[in-house]
């Protein structure tokens, strides 16, 4: 089911300053994107094996804000993973003992392809988001 990394997610306090950071060490950095349906801004660092994807909160309810409140400085958010059929995701998720999020059905991500995230609890620990390729 899972063929690649996509993405890890770091959560940003500063995303100008985090875009920044990376930029200077040489990597690709994307503008940022406006995700309102996700309540994110995000900008993507490209990899030559993968990419970083920095969260931003985009208004007073954005999951992120929360995150930032509980780790100030930020940190790693989720890991993104790719699989061919997002509709075989929870199924498969299902016969493991993992548990998706919202109402199991697939929505639209950063990368404008269907995504669907499993609970932390089920991934020691990890939030994972799985990505139609």
């Amino acid at each position: 089911m899972i063929t690649w990394l996509n993405h890890i997610a770091i959560a940003v306090p500063d995303l100008d300053a985090a875009a920044t950071q990376y930029r200077s060490l040489g990597a690709e950095v994307s503008v940022p994107q406006n995700l309102p349906e996700h309540g994110v801004t995000v900008v993507f660092v490209t990899l030559p094996n993968t990419k970083i994807e920095l969260l931003y909160p985009l208004g007073a309810n954005s999951p992120i804000s929360m995150f930032l409140q509980r780790n100030p400085a930020g940190g790693v958010h989720h890991v993104c993973f790719e699989v061919n059929d997002i509709g075989e995701v929870p199924a498969r998720l299902s016969d493991i003992g993992a548990r998706v999020l919202g109402d199991g059905s697939a929505k639209i991500g950063a990368h404008g392809k269907p995504v669907l995230f499993a609970h932390p609890k089920d991934f020691q620990g990890v939030l994972v988001e799985f990505e139609q390729t």
